[in-house]
């Protein structure tokens, strides 16, 4: 896996308009954990150009569900320890997925964390699916079977790659 780097989130922010998004676009974003890539400062832009953030709350076994955030709320640890909306929050129907991985491929396959979380919001959801990674990432081939679901793209620190 790629370690953490302070200046991946100011490295991927200047590709937000190649990303193709229109202002009312709701975006389904995340928190980074840990050494995940960090797509804060992208967010921040996507809002700048008019699109809407939604963050996901884990309901175990179940697709995420996606929330807006109140002004001036703030989210709470969740089952996982990352920050998630509170469910009585403003529900909220992705656009468009920014999606955390372990690794990927030249075909746009993932590897997620293993929760199935992101596979079956992915499954319900059918919406374009931008994987937020390290360029460090990637690798040869990632292990895959016919219903998993391929990245649109991925944006790292080197840029997009468009997989369809």
């Amino acid at each position: 896996m790629a370690l953490a780097h302070a200046g991946f989130a100011l490295a991927i922010t200047p590709y937000a308009e190649d990303l193709g998004l229109k202002p009312g676009t709701i975006v389904g974003g995340y928190h980074a954990h840990h050494d995940e890539a960090d797509p804060a400062l992208l967010l921040a832009r996507l809002v700048e150009m008019g699109c809407a953030i939604a963050f996901p709350r884990v309901i175990k076994d179940q697709p995420l569900e996606f929330h807006h955030v109140p002004d001036g709320d703030v989210l709470e640890p969740g089952s996982f320890g990352i920050p998630e909306p509170l469910a009585h929050w403003p529900r909220a129907v992705p656009d468009v997925l920014l999606v955390p991985l372990l690794a990927f491929d030249a075909q746009g396959h993932r590897l997620g964390y293993g929760g199935g979380f992101y596979d079956r919001t992915l499954a319900a959801l059918k919406v374009p699916a931008i994987g937020i990674a390290y360029a460090g990432q990637e690798t040869d081939s990632i292990p895959h079977e016919a219903h998993d679901r391929t990245l649109d793209m991925v944006l790292t620190e080197q840029g997009i790659r468009r997989f369809r």
